[in-house]
């Protein structure tokens, strides 16, 4: 199939807000043509505008509403992503829920739930991806882990698990994809400047400044200007690897 644009096609999952919606500035930025996925229209519309109206000429975007944790839906999303431009060459795994509670309080459906759009949802959308990507003989595949993956955390077996999960598949997925030019890596965010945090107690703020070696949060451009760097040309040689971004918490 000849490829409907010149740009590299991205898809970058819950672009409409926090990290995802910096890492498709990100990657537009860069000159790829984003293709912005979450279930509310108006958000990434809103994303999509500042995309064509970002100074320099502007950037080109897609919007695709889809409900991640369904994976029929998911697959043919992506699935038309390809056919509709004639390739895609980066997938961004970014979106995500948490159901926290402790284990003796959390439910099978809880579990279940979170494993199912962290997780499996991924495996999905990496299946689907890797068809066109073999087909292009080029690709990068970025999955959004966290902290909680790395080291756990109480409160958040579910999301701990999804996360620690995310390593094994994207560990799994660039060795079977190496040989055809298509790399996967892990970012892990740490506590990161996002609407999601910002709610946060300031007392929970101020212990996460104190146990980061460098005394603050994170901010969601650091995350994307990671996951930017695994998406391009010159992350070539970088395969299977987990990038911390996270102010040293986790160093050893």
């Amino acid at each position: 199939m000849t490829p409907t644009t010149e740009k590299r096609v991205a898809i970058v999952t819950g672009a409409s807000r926090g990290i995802g919606q910096a890492i498709a500035l990100a990657l537009a930025a860069q000159g790829r043509h984003v293709v912005l996925v979450a279930r509310d229209l108006a958000k990434l519309d809103a994303v999509k505008q500042r995309i064509e109206s970002a100074s320099g000429g502007g950037g080109t975007a897609t919007v695709k509403t889809c409900d991640i944790g369904d994976g029929a839906a998911l697959t043919a999303m992506i699935e038309s992503v390809a056919e509709e431009f004639g390739r895609l060459d980066i997938l961004v795994n970014n979106a995500g829920i948490t159901r926290d509670t402790l284990i003796l309080r959390m439910s099978d459906e809880q579990f279940d739930e979170v494993i199912r759009v962290n997780l499996r949802s991924a495996f999905i959308a990496c299946r689907a991806a890797a068809k066109p990507m073999l087909r292009g003989k080029w690709g990068r595949i970025i999955n959004i882990s966290s902290v909680s993956g790395l080291v756990g955390n109480a409160g958040q077996c579910n999301y701990a698990a999804s996360k620690a999960g995310l390593l094994g598949l994207t560990k799994s997925i660039a060795k079977e994809l190496a040989g055809k030019n298509i790399t996967a890596n892990v970012v892990a965010p740490g506590f990161i400047e996002t609407d999601m945090t910002e709610g946060l107690p300031e007392a929970i703020k101020e212990g996460v400044r104190m146990f980061t070696p460098l005394k603050r949060m994170g901010t969601a451009a650091e995350v994307a200007s990671a996951v930017a760097y695994l998406a391009g040309e010159e992350a070539g040689y970088v395969t299977g690897q987990v990038l911390a971004v996270d102010g040293g918490m986790t160093m050893r």
